[in-house]
This record gives structure tokens, C-alpha cells and sequence, in this order.
């Protein structure tokens, strides 16, 4: 598990949301988005933060 790029993530997250860790952490959850970055760590990590959020942001509005 790439437990310190899913923390980075989590935090980038939070920081351009304005958001708490506890609301954050929930999101996730509940879209199953930790499974996703670690599925896709190989591809996410070589991207910036902007990017990882966008991504998110895509899947969610989908689901």
C-alpha cells in the first residue's frame, strides 16, 4: 500500500477544498476513491496535485 501517497493526496484534497480531514476522509470512503489511488499509484504519482483533484472531482460528479 502506498500509504504516504494516499496521505499527500487526502491532504492536497482537503487544502484546495477547504475542507476538514474527518469530511475529507468520509468522501473518500464513500467513493471508494482510496482504492482508486492506489490502483492507479502508478500513473497518479507522476502528475501533480491539480490533476489528482480534477481527476477526483470527474469520477464523483459521475457517480
Amino acid at each position: 500500500m502506498h500509504t504516504d501517497f494516499v496521505c499527500y493526496v487526502i491532504e492536497e484534497y482537503k487544502n484546495k477544498k477547504g475542507l476538514d480531514g474527518k469530511t475529507v476522509i468520509s468522501f473518500f470512503i464513500d467513493h471508494d476513491l482510496i482504492k482508486y489511488i492506489e490502483e492507479c499509484y502508478g500513473v497518479l504519482h507522476t502528475v501533480g496535485a491539480n490533476y489528482i483533484i480534477d481527476e477526483i472531482d470527474e469520477i464523483t460528479a459521475q457517480a
